[in-house]
């Protein structure tokens, strides 16, 4: 019966294709794989306990959906997977196989950086080489961790389809489920049943989706549930989440006289510290023996994923994971009489920000808070050459709770405007006869500008640094002939690099003409397609500012032809100038571009593109000089 139907399902879902095509012409022909049924059901049996079930059919249509035949299902040891079940169909309905338990793999979940974890996961694989084909799969996991329930995505990728897709979430009868609706058809249904009131979302027919160009990330933009408990409990620990204050006092109770420091070390910090007058010299002189002595490790048992080790086991050890080398940071800031917070986020390079409206577990990632009198200092514990202060890409412009005896308070990490994220660069070109020439160029790096210098510096062998600089330098025809860094750890860190570089037909030359761009090293060329009907906010999550002056030395003999107009643009997104000086046979090129932090109106996106194409005409403009004739 099982295979009769399952036959009938793929045929009656490839009979469709053609109208689905018809009707979504744009989205079928690249679509990937079709999602034909999902069912996800969460039962919360206590506080401490409760179990999900899962059953989906899938039918993949080309190698691109192929990943949707390996099923992935992690566990630890606060979870248990019951079982799990696969089927596999060929295009015409036919079963091809049965999943038997000896082929599913159960492998560590450890990271390169991990030392010690009991994160596993169990890997079920059906994938097939004839398309299209049909997945089913199914599988139970009972969890003694409540402190996570479900947050539902179903269309979570771009090119597939949904056909129907629901999730039940069943609590004890009269117990709180919380839950938040984004983008949804259609709000949720309350039923019950004897012993639990049920919660059912159902969504239908979704159509493929797409990221628009420069806008915000898919999850933002699809049908999406996230739950949530009110009382929770971990390992014995427990906590209610109905408010951020709340869910804050449940890791101050986690964190509870783990700051402890040994004697000898207190004494050794405060000798450290004694001839140091203000607050910010010892929080830097603080943070610098941190660098110098811990290295990070990720940690994850059990609580442990949520409790950090004691100080004195980080002091004697000399690692720890994030949570640790935080809460071991705050123990000696402490022994020195300055009073810090530890503080949970949602790190990660343009990582959306929380839902600051509904209290749950959506951070993955602890830093440590220093008040002082002038300003907040955030110190990233995990970094050995983060400078002090500087939250940078990875955890800055975001709220972060944090964790004070009174509960937790959410606040935000610092944002970087335009001007902190700096890119000054001066340049000196020499031409000779040919339109060959040398180049020394002078470029400081601050804020986020500088992170990518700051990675390749601290972890790059001198021959991996140049191949990367070769990488990075845009000029036509080039040599690196030197190059060297200079790195100053302010709280807007700063890089300077200094290269000598041989250039090749830097100008051209045709007959008695010679063209010259004056824009070496910084041209903007990407702007993204048109859209027609865009729905989507325009997104742009960094602001900076790039100042670039080029000075070209021409061989004698040479008169001006034609000098690129002066350009002046200013719009919403930001300013663009250039300016053009002849003296003598000096070039004298000033260009800025400043590109503001913000998310625009969906009908704005015509006019950043009419922005950037701008740029990129007059980035492109030259000086034509004419040999003089004896």
């Amino acid at each position: 019966m099982k295979y009769i139907c399952a036959f009938a399902w793929l045929l009656g879902l490839l009979a469709t294709l053609p109208a689905i095509a018809n009707e979504n012409n744009k989205f079928i022909k690249d679509t990937n794989l079709i999602i034909n049924s999902e069912e996800t059901v969460f039962t919360v049996d206590a506080i401490h306990s409760g179990t999900t079930t899962f059953k989906t059919s899938i039918t993949i249509l080309n190698a691109n959906g192929q990943h949707r035949a390996k099923l992935y299902v992690p566990y630890d040891k606060l979870s248990k997977v019951n079982y799990i079940k696969g089927t596999l169909y060929d295009g015409k309905g036919r079963r091809i196989k049965q999943l038997k338990n000896s082929e599913i793999a159960d492998i560590s979940a450890v990271s390169n950086s991990s030392l010690v974890t009991d994160n596993r996961v169990k890997v079920a694989n059906l994938t097939h080489t004839v398309y299209p084909y049909l997945v089913e799969f199914e599988y139970k996991i009972t969890s003694k961790n409540m402190m996570f329930y479900p947050l539902w995505r179903p269309l979570d990728e771009e090119n597939m389809m949904v056909e129907k897709a629901s999730l039940s979430v069943l609590v004890p009868k009269g117990s709180k489920l919380r839950y938040r609706e984004t983008n949804m058809p259609d709000k949720v249904k309350k039923e019950s049943t004897d012993l639990h009131d049920v919660y059912v979302w159902q969504v239908q027919k979704l159509t493929p989706v797409r990221q628009e160009p420069s806008g915000p990330p898919l999850k933002e933009t699809v049908p999406q549930v996230r739950t949530a408990p009110a009382d929770f409990e971990v390992d014995g620990y427990q906590g209610n989440m109905e408010s951020w204050e709340s869910y804050g006092l449940f890791f101050e109770k986690l964190n509870k006289d783990r700051d402890v420091l040994p004697l000898e070390t207190q004494q050794k910090l405060q000798a450290l510290v004694a001839d140091l007058n203000t607050p910010e010299e010892k929080i830097k002189k603080v943070y610098d023996y941190l660098q110098g002595k811990t290295r990070y490790v990720s940690i994850q048992l059990g609580i442990g994923g949520w409790q950090p080790f004691e100080a004195n086991f980080v002091d004697s050890k000399g690692y720890g994971d994030c949570k640790a080398l935080t809460n071991y940071t705050q123990a000696m800031l402490k022994a020195v009489g300055i009073k810090s917070y530890q503080a949970l986020i949602l790190a990660g390079d343009g990582e959306s920000d929380i839902l600051t409206d509904f209290p749950s577990s959506q951070f993955n990632h602890v830093v440590l808070c220093v008040p002082t009198a002038n300003d907040t200092i955030w110190l990233e514990c995990t970094s050995q050459t983060n400078a002090a202060g500087f939250a940078g890409s990875f955890t800055g412009g975001r709220h972060a709770l944090l964790i004070t005896p009174e509960g937790g308070k959410l606040v935000t990490t610092p944002d970087y405007v335009a001007q902190d994220n700096l890119q000054k660069r001066s340049i000196h070109v020499k031409l000779d006869e040919t339109g060959n020439g040398t180049a020394q160029v002078t470029t400081v790096y601050t804020g986020i500008q500088q992170e990518s210098r700051d990675y390749v510096l601290h972890n790059l062998k001198p021959e991996e640094q140049r191949k990367w600089l070769y990488q990075q330098v845009k000029v036509p025809s080039f040599e690196i002939k030197d190059y060297a860094w200079q790195q100053q750890k302010k709280f807007i860190p700063e890089v300077t690099e200094k290269m000598e570089l041989s250039l090749r037909q830097c100008a051209t030359l045709s007959g008695k003409r010679l063209f010259l761009s004056p824009n070496l090293m910084n041209k903007w060329t990407y702007a993204p397609e048109p859209i027609e009907n865009r729905t989507t906010d325009v997104v742009r999550s960094m602001a900076f500012l790039d100042v670039d002056t080029v000075t070209f030395e021409l061989p004698v003999g040479y008169t001006l032809e034609h000098k690129p107009q002066d350009r002046e643009l200013k719009s919403m997104f930001g300013e663009y100038k250039s300016s053009t000086t002849i003296e003598g046979q000096k070039v004298i090129y000033v260009r800025s571009l400043k590109m503001d932090k913000g998310t625009f109106e969906p009908d704005t996106y015509a006019k950043y593109l009419e922005f950037l194409n701008s740029v990129i005409t007059a980035d492109k403009q030259q000086v034509v000089f004419v040999k003089n004739v004896q």
